[in-house]
């Protein structure tokens, strides 16, 4: 069995001082946001054993803030940033995921942006929740966190529609009172 979180990084500023995309940072709401998840998953164990973050500093940021905010109870994850996960279709998506077999994490959060990860999390999803099925459909919004477990023993293995969406869940439902 290996369980996948799908994160889109939090809610950031308009425009970077430097003028490029990569370059925006959270804003305040983001920071909050990425906090607020950091301690859902925190508190509903079990927490990723290796992460792969994008580059660009907004997730960056969601991750280090969410990290934060789960680390006083759970065990610190393999970390790594992985520039490929920027503007990443699907596919390539798919390939980091094959890709995390090496280090053979029983469960992996990747960090990273839309349209990408809502398209990945639809393509994976082959059961599950209906309820949270519905709700993703619909979006993906920042700071968003999709958590999928396959019947499976290798990363390799990950295929589209054969995952099990066990939770969809962001800082608004949160707030809606769906915190288990």
């Amino acid at each position: 069995m290996r369980r996948l979180l799908l994160l889109r990084h939090a809610k950031t500023e308009s425009d970077a001082p430097s003028g490029r995309d990569k370059d925006r940072r959270l804003d305040d709401r983001g920071r909050r946001d990425a906090a607020e998840i950091g301690g859902w998953i925190g508190r509903h164990p079990p927490a990723p054993d290796a992460v792969l973050v994008s580059n660009a500093v907004r997730a960056q940021q969601t991750w280090e803030i969410a990290w934060e905010a789960m680390k006083r109870q759970v065990p610190k994850p393999q970390v790594e940033t992985l520039p490929e996960l920027y503007g990443a279709d699907p596919a390539q998506l798919l390939q980091a995921i094959h890709a995390a077999g090496a280090s053979d994490p029983k469960r992996l959060m990747l960090v990273g942006h839309n349209p990408g990860m809502h398209e990945l999390a639809l393509a994976l999803t082959g059961g599950g929740d209906p309820a949270s099925h519905k709700a993703l459909a619909e979006n993906l919004p920042t700071s968003g966190l999709a958590v999928f477990d396959f019947a499976i023993d290798d990363w390799a293995d990950v295929a589209f529609r054969r995952g099990r969406l066990v939770q969809f869940l962001s800082p608004k439902l949160l707030k809606q009172g769906s915190d288990d």
